[in-house]
């Protein structure tokens, strides 16, 4: 039982990523930009950050096991 409710919940996490994937484009704000990223460029090299979108993604990925383990 444990594994089919595994395979349960990572199809629909694949399924959610798709969607997330194929209408990134059309969504109000774009993951990976997001006010809260850091990006620091120099003259020879530039490193980037991305803190609020993996602030965003944890809080996501929470809520939604909290919800399945429900």
């Amino acid at each position: 039982m444990g594994l089919g409710r595994a395979l349960i919940t990572l199809g629909v996490a694949l399924i959610v990523l798709g969607v997330l994937v194929t209408f990134a484009g059309r969504l109000p704000f774009r993951l990976g930009r997001l006010p809260g990223d850091i990006f620091i460029q120099g003259r020879r090299s530039s490193f980037y950050f991305p803190l609020a979108t993996c602030l965003v993604v944890s809080v996501v990925l929470s809520v939604l096991m909290w919800i399945f383990r429900r």
